[in-house]
C-alpha cells in the first residue's frame, strides 16, 4: 500500500487473474448465454471506510469469430476487499482475463477512537 503525506489516505493497486478457460474448455470459452466470473481481492490493510475502486483489463484474450460483449466491474466493496466481476453473454468467447485494480480511500489512524 502506498501512503500519501496525509496518513489517512491509502492507495493500493494490484493485478489478478479472473479466469483462464481456454486450456480446460471452461464455460467462458465454450459456453453461450449469460456467464459471470467473480474473483475476490483482499486489501493488505483494511480501510476505515469502503474505498473507491477502479478496475481495468490488463490481459484480454477473446475470440474474434463473434462480437465481443463484456463488462468488468468492482462489486461488493468493503473496508477489507472487493470482487472483480466479469460478465459476458450471447456467443462471445473469452479465453482468459486478467484485471488491474486501484483502490483509494481513508485509512484508520492511531488517533481514531470509538465512543460506543
Amino acid at each position: 500500500m502506498k501512503r500519501l503525506r496525509n496518513p489517512r489516505t491509502g492507495v493500493e493497486q494490484g493485478d489478478v487473474t479472473v479466469f483462464s478457460d481456454f486450456e480446460e474448455g471452461g464455460e467462458m470459452w465454450t459456453g453461450t448465454g449469460p456467464r459471470v466470473r467473480r474473483q475476490p481481492v483482499a486489501f493488505s490493510t483494511p480501510y476505515a471506510s469502503p474505498p473507491a475502486v477502479h478496475v481495468s483489463v490488463s490481459l484480454w484474450d477473446m475470440a474474434t469469430t463473434a462480437p465481443i460483449r463484456a463488462e468488468l466491474v468492482a462489486e461488493s466493496i468493503t473496508c477489507d476487499g472487493f470482487e472483480v466481476v466479469f460478465r459476458t453473454w450471447a456467443d462471445s468467447r473469452a479465453a482468459r482475463l486478467r484485471a488491474a485494480w486501484l483502490a483509494i480511500g481513508e485509512l484508520p489512524h492511531a488517533d481514531d477512537w470509538d465512543v460506543d
